[in-house]
């Protein structure tokens, strides 16, 4: 059971700023972007169960009732700041981080900001965080991120700016009306806006089922704040922490970071144009160990849609379906003993199971192909086509078709979540359907399969960069 939030975050200076460049009210702009946005996650088959907006009014009645508690926790108090500010980053940023006065990150000019701001006291949650560090290992994934966090705390908070006063693009701030709340702390709380936290009653059941979040997936560029700032507001305002956050890597572009200046920046629409958005899902979760750093190129994604899907499973599915259809008029029914592939299915069904628990999707992805590669080596060593010469081998023949197909239905099922167009077309195919994890992964889930033969699924390739 999973629920399942995108969103955009609304508030950025950089937002304002781009309104007021086309003359138009940062409300429309970001109504423009809310349509490009989720036009980008449906050309790349993107699902989600609700897109957040932070300039929702609901939005806006869960951040004010968090800086309440918070506020009223004593927690909150006033002063005055000054320092460099990447309106990018939206944060402030040391000067000695600065390269010739430039963010690090975005090579943008920094602006020097003197305002009087309301603070949160971060320092005060320096030794709970680390201690909730230490009680829960797992609480940031992988490892190579806790290590930074925890550097980043150990070496001491500040406490944090949490409003602006110059800025009145935002949610007013509860106890003082004439600021905004500072975007970053408005954007994290996005998190508790979407399952109703601080709303009505309806909403409110909401929260208590699907609060506290399993799982927050972020970049690994915005650690900080999701796992120092976000925590110890949480703390604060006495709100249950999420269970875990992973922090992934960036994709890079032939082994050199992705960037607009050097042209080398991929267009994920341009690849999910030409072939699909599948073979780009599949390709980015097979090339990249999740959490980490990976790579793109044209000639790699080319050479592993040949190999995975033109020449491996896609053809495996066209020559189980047609000699379906040619041996046994397309029906295949379960035959009274089960052959070897049933254990390589049902093993791979259990490591895959475990693999995505532990948000390992490369190795799950890999079990998978896994079922692929061992049905193409059962039909390479049964050959049936032998078979259906000899009038005697009818039952063998179709024994060994439907263990085929049969096991490449459940290696549907586990690439569903990898590529779920293509996994449903195949299940369509072998007359077959999703359902629950558990039921779709058993051996002989469907009476018989009904096998329909089709062209293609993925034609090969020849190299075009």
């Amino acid at each position: 059971d999973t629920h399942f939030v995108m969103g955009n975050d609304e508030h950025s200076l950089n937002v304002f700023k781009k309104a007021a460049e086309l003359g138009i009210e940062p409300r429309a702009y970001c109504d423009k972007m809310e349509k490009e946005f989720k036009e980008v996650w449906k050309q790349l088959d993107v699902s989600f169960d609700d897109f957040i907006r932070t300039t929702e009014p609901r939005h806006k009645t869960t951040v004010q009732a968090v800086l309440r508690r918070i506020n009223e926790a004593g927690d909150v108090f006033e002063g005055s700041y000054e320092g460099w500010y990447c309106n990018s980053c939206e944060e402030f940023k040391l000067e000695k981080d600065l390269v010739d006065g430039n963010c690090p990150l975005h090579h943008s000019k920094a602006e020097w900001l003197e305002e009087r701001n309301h603070f949160f006291r971060l320092s005060k949650y320096q030794e709970p965080l680390l201690e909730h560090y230490r009680d829960n290992p797992d609480f940031l994934v992988p490892e190579t991120r806790r290590n930074e966090v925890l550097r980043m705390i150990e070496s001491g908070l500040k406490d944090l700016s949490i409003s602006r006063e110059s800025q009145k693009w935002g949610i007013p701030v509860p106890f003082d009306e004439e600021s905004v709340v500072y975007v970053w702390v408005d954007a994290l709380i996005n998190y508790l806006s979407a399952v109703g936290y601080g709303q009505d009653d309806e909403q409110a059941g909401l929260f208590s089922k699907w609060w506290p979040a399993d799982l927050h997936i972020i970049g690994k560029d915005i650690t900080k704040f999701h796992c120092i700032y976000w925590p110890a507001m949480l703390m604060s305002a006495g709100i249950a922490l999420p269970r875990q956050i992973i922090g992934h890597g960036f994709v890079n572009f032939k082994g050199e970071k992705m960037s607009k200046t050097e042209g080398t920046v991929v267009d994920p629409l341009d690849a999910a144009k030409r072939f699909g958005p599948d073979p780009l899902r599949l390709y980015l979760v097979r090339e990249i160990i999740y959490g980490q750093d990976g790579d793109f190129s044209w000639e790699r994604f080319e050479n592993r849609y040949n190999a995975d899907l033109a020449n491996n499973l896609g053809n495996l599915v066209s020559r189980i379906t047609s000699m379906s259809e040619k041996y046994l008029d397309g029906l295949l029914k379960p035959p009274a003993k089960s052959g070897k592939l049933r254990q390589i299915a049902e093993d791979a069904a259990k490591k895959y199971h475990d693999a995505m628990e532990s948000l390992a999707l490369s190795d799950g992805a890999s079990q998978a192909f896994g079922i692929i590669d061992a049905v193409n080596d059962f039909i390479t060593k049964s050959e049936p086509w032998a078979l259906a010469k000899n009038p005697d081998a009818r039952e063998t023949l179709s024994q060994v078709l439907y263990d085929a197909a049969e096991a490449t239905r459940i290696a549907a099922i586990l690439l569903l979540p990898v590529m779920p167009g293509s996994a449903a077309e195949i299940l369509r195919r072998l007359g077959a359907s999703p359902g629950s994890f558990a039921e779709a992964t058993r051996w002989g889930a469907s009476d018989a399969l009904r096998t329909e033969k089709a062209p293609p699924l993925w034609p090969r390739l020849e190299a075009k960069h």
